[in-house]
């Protein structure tokens, strides 16, 4: 990007401000969003309404991603007039307090900002850190327990993972389960109570979780004690190992992994290959390869942040499409005032501004963010494994879980330009938004 476009001299104030008001966000206290939040709200449409009368007539209706886009094109042709004008009307525009439009502006405006000043790694640095010091487990545990009771989301990579883990495992009596997800073990306790109540001997559990960077280790060791006193309870012989300090998961080896021959061994990824480089992607999924694992399961978010990451503009939209379907999703699932859906908002701040203002070559953050749709890692996937579908059992229980939600949700095998890809997809209003798999090693 040419930085010339905005040098500090005739950055405009509000251009400063932007971080400022993002960073000063992310560390306030919940209470006093809350109390905010009508106020702003308030402001932020009196605001909006004025500014929206300046658009031209072809954008009324989703006013944000229209002007969102445009500013997106006018960055990469380098019109540097149209982006302060657009960078301008958008910051009056925008409130994270406001409707999903707002929102969506607000936080693709900060993405944009820093693409434009090329500022996108020290922002990610900035949100990455004040992320780190104001996670507890407490905090984290609760944010991610109340999505998962509104919004299946989350439930659903959890359910077919579990079941399809529980399948091919069955009958052994030393398991070793090796998980690489962001979900601070939420899916393993309806696991236990399946493993307790198997008809023949309860077998022995070891847990080994594969932190990411963000996550703190003092959080990890809350999550281990009371994996281990929950197991306790249910009378599972139970191992819980962390495996920590890893600036990347391609530097993850079998030695650290610890994997003993007479395990039964089960690989879980949920939101965790997104993580990796794209080049090393074929890297890491040999060495589950060379593991010898019963199952494989993989859960990803579906959207392509990859084959696009060289054009910014295709980029962009994906991204918009894809983050417009999550908020318009949390915004129906969640009350106007929630601090929980908030939190939520707020954390796709950081990654929004990995995928579109940071430079992956140059960037040390440990966190690629490079979302592949399903078919896409299929293609990656069948390089070592075979697809080994879902019994009826486990769909079906994914439906069941599908019915403690609001209309909606869905669940449905690949389609269209899909149908060659395995697993099955999460749907919101007919629109595939997460896609779950499970593997078996292919054979020599």
């Amino acid at each position: 990007m040419d930085t010339t476009l905005f040098t500090p001299q005739e950055s405009p104030t509000f251009f400063h401000c932007i971080e400022q008001t993002n960073d000063h966000a992310a560390t306030m206290d919940m209470q006093s969003n809350n109390n905010q939040s009508h106020t702003s709200t308030s402001r932020s449409s009196d605001s909006t309404d004025h500014h929206l009368q300046q658009l031209p007539s072809h954008a009324s209706g989703k006013w944000a991603s229209r002007l969102l886009k445009e500013c997106a094109r006018a960055i990469s042709d380098k019109d540097s007039t149209k982006i302060h004008h657009l960078l301008w009307m958008l910051n009056e525009l925008a409130s994270p307090y406001g409707d999903c439009d707002q929102k969506l502006a607000s936080y693709f405006l900060q993405a944009l900002f820093c693409k434009a000043t090329d500022s996108g790694l020290r922002c990610h640095r900035t949100l990455s850190s004040v992320a780190e010091k104001s996670s507890t487990f407490d905090s984290a545990r609760k944010l991610i327990l109340k999505f998962q009771e509104v919004s299946p989301w989350m439930n659903f990579g959890h359910v077919a993972s579990n079941g399809a883990i529980l399948e091919a495992l069955d009958g052994d009596t030393k398991l070793h389960i090796i998980d690489i997800s962001n979900t601070l073990c939420t899916q393993w306790p309806t696991l236990l109570e399946s493993l307790a109540t198997r008809n023949d001997e309860t077998p022995h559990l070891k847990l080994t979780v594969v932190v990411i960077a963000s996550t703190v280790s003092s959080v990890m060791k809350e999550v281990g004690q009371r994996m281990e006193k929950f197991a306790r309870l249910m009378g599972v012989p139970f191992e819980f190992n962390v495996i920590s300090g890893l600036k990347h998961l391609g530097e993850l080896t079998n030695e650290m992994l610890g994997v003993q021959e007479d395990e039964a061994v089960a690989v879980n990824c949920i939101g965790g290959l997104r993580r990796v480089e794209v080049q090393e992607r074929a890297g890491v999924i040999r060495l589950f390869q060379s593991l010898r694992p019963r199952v494989v399961t993989i859960v990803e978010e579906e959207a392509d942040f990859s084959s696009s990451k060289d054009d910014f503009v295709k980029c962009f939209d994906e991204c918009l499409r894809f983050y417009t379907l999550y908020f318009e999703m949390l915004e129906e699932s969640f009350f106007p005032t929630s601090n929980d859906r908030l939190m939520l908002e707020r954390e796709c701040s950081k990654s929004i501004v990995r995928v579109l203002a940071c430079d992956d070559e140059n960037s040390d953050q440990g966190e690629c963010e490079r979302r592949e749709r399903g078919r896409q890692w299929c293609e990656r996937l069948k390089e070592a494994f075979s697809p080994s579908g879902f019994s009826d059992d486990v769909v079906d229980d994914v439906k069941a879980l599908l019915k403690r939600y609001r209309a909606g949700w869905g669940v449905v095998p690949p389609q269209g330009d899909d149908h060659k890809s395995a697993g099955i997809y999460l749907t919101w209003k007919e629109v595939s938004v997460v896609w779950a798999s499970a593997w078996k090693p292919s054979k020599a």
